[in-house]
């Protein structure tokens, strides 16, 4: 017996909510990221510190995780996608480290140089890297704003 099934629910028995919460952004699911090569890529990025949750080399998929969160970053075999140095514009990801200076000093220790040297923000400090397919991530803290921290 499934879980809804338990409770009463089924697929077939849609449970009753306002356009307001049938539309809420919720949270994060993942992140994706087209990258060139799927080894490479997860080379890099568990040099960043993301353990990997799940890979399927036959689909050229991965699943990085993110802290304690189920949602992670996932890494996609895109065909024709070719290596870029930075700077660009494009979007970017920013994730929550307790000292991003720290941070910044362990990724030039695993090889990964930051776009620029760690950068104040208003909550504490930055440091961004970028992936060889230009997939830029920031890891960022609240040591100005501690209270805003996750805990």
């Amino acid at each position: 017996m499934s879980d809804n099934q338990s409770v009463g629910l089924s697929v077939e028995q849609p449970v009753e909510q306002s356009a307001e919460q049938a539309t809420a952004v919720l949270g994060f699911d993942n992140v994706l990221f087209p990258v060139g090569e799927l080894g490479e890529a997860v080379g890099f990025y568990e040099r960043a510190g993301f353990p990997v949750a799940f890979r399927l080399d036959e689909i050229g998929l991965a699943i990085l995780k993110v802290g304690k969160e189920t949602p992670g970053v996932l890494l996609r075999v895109e065909d024709g996608i070719g290596q870029r140095p930075p700077p660009w514009p494009t979007p970017r990801v920013w994730l929550e480290v307790p000292d991003a200076r720290e941070k910044g000093r362990a990724l030039t220790a695993a090889g990964i140089e930051p776009i620029t040297g760690p950068f104040s923000v208003a909550t504490g400090w930055t440091v961004e890297i970028a992936d060889p397919w230009g997939n830029v991530v920031g890891f960022t803290d609240y040591r100005k704003r501690p209270e805003l921290a996750r805990a």
